[in-house]
């Protein structure tokens, strides 16, 4: 499995030096990442809303080493929310965020990485709209769901994100579909131990539905973070059978993925919303994308062979 030789490669310094120095791979990056600034991303963000998808910003980054890094990620994410609210898109465009970016692997990270989201959740709720934590490696997760809980006391719209490959994911997913908040479920894109999570596909599949199960039986709301097709359809039926209206679960897709059928499903009446990330710290974003699927890593290295 080239997975995890991928994820691997992420957190190395020679390969981030060897990428980026690729001529193709700016082109190949601007497939799922379309833009570095405020300004580069309000085209992309008109041009969705406008076909009837949503979205929901992530602003990438996550080698925080320093409290004034921290600091200007919290900015950036301001930054954008003021735009939103100039395009009177608060009810269309929530944003992800990422804790380690808001210093939550610095020393007294925890409460750091409150204390500079929490005025982020703020700006969020006052434009009409809110934000999810993204799930990111296993031992970050306890400090994720102790500040989610912590934001939704005076937020309870704060959403956040668990991983099906996970073994603890099921118990997680009981407590939080009963608590009635805002939950994404994705496979996973991290490295993770054969003591903490699944392995094989197969195995992940099998619990990415049985966690959607007790989602869509829930008070929750529940999000399908999910580009296969079979897991789409088992969606649709699960909600069917836990009789959801249409609005009250969502399907959510990467930007630069499967773009047609961001747009059946909205036709359909769903609500689809794309994970649209920019930025210029891109590396580690853009690996994670290139090990979740194959074809991939097949577009990248064919595009290195022919132009690079």
């Amino acid at each position: 499995m080239l997975g995890p030789v991928i994820l691997a490669a992420s957190r190395s310094d020679r390969m981030r030096r060897l990428i980026s120095a690729a001529p193709v791979t700016k082109q190949v990056v601007d497939r799922f990442i379309p833009g570095e600034t405020v300004g580069d991303i309000v085209p992309i963000i008109r041009e969705l809303t406008a076909k009837g998808l949503e979205l929901t910003m992530d602003v990438v980054g996550e080698d925080i080493t320093t409290r004034e890094q921290a600091t200007a990620a919290r900015d950036a994410y301001l930054l954008l929310i003021d735009r939103i609210k100039d395009l009177g898109l608060g009810t269309k465009v929530e944003m992800s965020v990422k804790l380690s970016m808001f210093g939550q692997a610095l020393e007294g990270g925890h409460e750091l990485a409150l204390e500079n989201v929490r005025p982020v959740v703020e700006a969020a709720a006052a434009i009409g709209t809110t934000v999810t934590l993204d799930a990111e490696d296993h031992t970050t997760l306890d400090s994720m769901f102790a500040i989610h809980e912590e934001l939704r006391k005076d937020f309870p719209q704060t959403g956040c994100v668990i991983q099906a490959y996970l073994f603890r994911t099921e118990a997680d997913a009981r407590r939080l579909a009963a608590a009635g908040s805002r939950v994404r479920l994705v496979k996973g894109a991290y490295k993770e131990p054969a003591e903490v999570a699944y392995q094989q596909k197969h195995e992940i599949d099998k619990a990415y539905v049985r966690i959607l199960k007790t989602l869509m039986e829930g008070e929750g709301y529940p999000m399908i973070g999910s580009h296969d097709p079979r897991l789409i359809s088992i969606a649709q039926e699960l909600a069917h059978q836990a009789g959801r209206k249409l609005d009250e679960y969502e399907f959510q897709m990467l930007y630069g993925i499967r773009g047609e059928e961001h747009l059946r499903l909205a036709a359909e009446g769903h609500r689809m919303r794309v994970y649209t990330a920019y930025g210029t710290d891109w590396y580690g974003y853009f690996m994670r994308r290139l090990a979740e699927k194959p074809a991939n890593l097949r577009f990248f290295v064919r595009s290195m062979i022919t132009k690079g």
